[in-house]
């Protein structure tokens, strides 16, 4: 049996940290003592219109996962929280609070920009404090910590939806760690800083427009020269441009498929609640496949 990790949190802060990213705090049962490890999933729900928090399944699971996400299931479409993966940013073991930082694809600048944004952005975009949410997880047991024993250097690649991760693996690598990260956001007003021992180097890519979104990123990966020894790549971001990058770095670069840690936060004109591609249940079965490499 295992148990169900699901909790109401409120907003207890919201702060915009670049033009197109909010960071938002939350506290809420179950964070006073709330496991944490850099790369941190977990899923957040967001309520219907008129709901003022999300409608979740009554009791009966059991403490069983399986069964309360059945339960989740059968609620009525219309009453049934949106989903979303997230990054935790940050956690404050002092105020027991966690923050996620949202990317705003489209974010309520005009009317038909927030009828056109999803659910998460459209929240995000009008969050306040006290209002809630609930959260699923996250488990420990999807914990992965990247290989530095057996890494020479750490290649990080991402789109802005990768930023929160990327931010929270480069700022709890140690003091000699190696890392060089590239990152593809709209313009230099979405650039973050970074804090850490390690020495890390940060290659900002901004598009040219939105008809280059993820390619800038490619062809910044392709171009690099690469310092010497071997390296781990984490690399996150929208689903084709990550398959993208996987290739080059092995059909290209030869780095075994074991050396590299990937996943496709968003797909291009589709959402969570699309059924999975073909490319997706294709990245699912490499993805095992990697995992049960990468644990060998």
């Amino acid at each position: 049996m295992t148990d169900v990790p699901v909790a109401l949190i409120q907003v207890t802060d919201v702060r915009r940290i670049t033009p197109h990213m909010v960071r938002v705090t939350f506290d809420g049962d179950g964070l006073d003592d709330f496991p944490t490890w850099p790369d941190q999933q977990l899923k957040l729900l967001f309520p219907r219109p008129g709901q003022p928090a999300p409608r979740l399944p009554g009791t009966g699971a059991d403490g069983d996962a399986m069964r309360w996400y059945e339960a989740f299931l059968a609620l009525p479409e219309d009453e049934r929280p949106w989903m979303r993966s997230y990054t935790v940013r940050s956690y404050d073991a002092e105020r027991h609070r966690i923050s996620v930082d949202f990317v705003l694809h489209a974010a309520a600048a005009t009317p038909q920009d927030d009828a056109d944004a999803g659910p998460a952005t459209r929240w995000a975009a009008h969050a306040r404090v006290g209002d809630t949410l609930a959260r699923y997880g996250p488990a420990a047991i999807y914990a992965r910590p990247l290989p530095l024993d057996t890494a020479d250097w750490l290649l990080l690649a991402g789109d802005e939806t990768a930023l929160p991760a990327i931010g929270s693996l480069v700022e709890s690598l140690p003091e000699g760690a190696r890392a060089l990260a590239y990152i593809e956001v709209a313009d230099a007003a979405e650039e973050q800083p970074f804090s850490t021992p390690a020495d890390l180097t940060v290659h900002w890519v901004h598009r040219t427009g939105a008809a280059a979104r993820c390619d800038a990123l490619l062809s910044a990966v392709r171009d690099a020269s690469f310092p010497p020894g071997t390296p781990f790549a984490w690399l996150a971001g929208e689903a084709g441009a990550v398959r993208a990058l996987r290739r080059h770095l092995v059909e290209e670069r030869g780095l075994a498929k074991s050396r590299i840690d990937f996943t496709g936060y968003w797909r291009r004109k589709l959402t969570q609640d699309d059924a999975p591609t073909d490319e997706d249940l294709a990245e699912a079965q490499e993805k095992i496949a990697a995992a049960q490499a990468y644990t060998q």
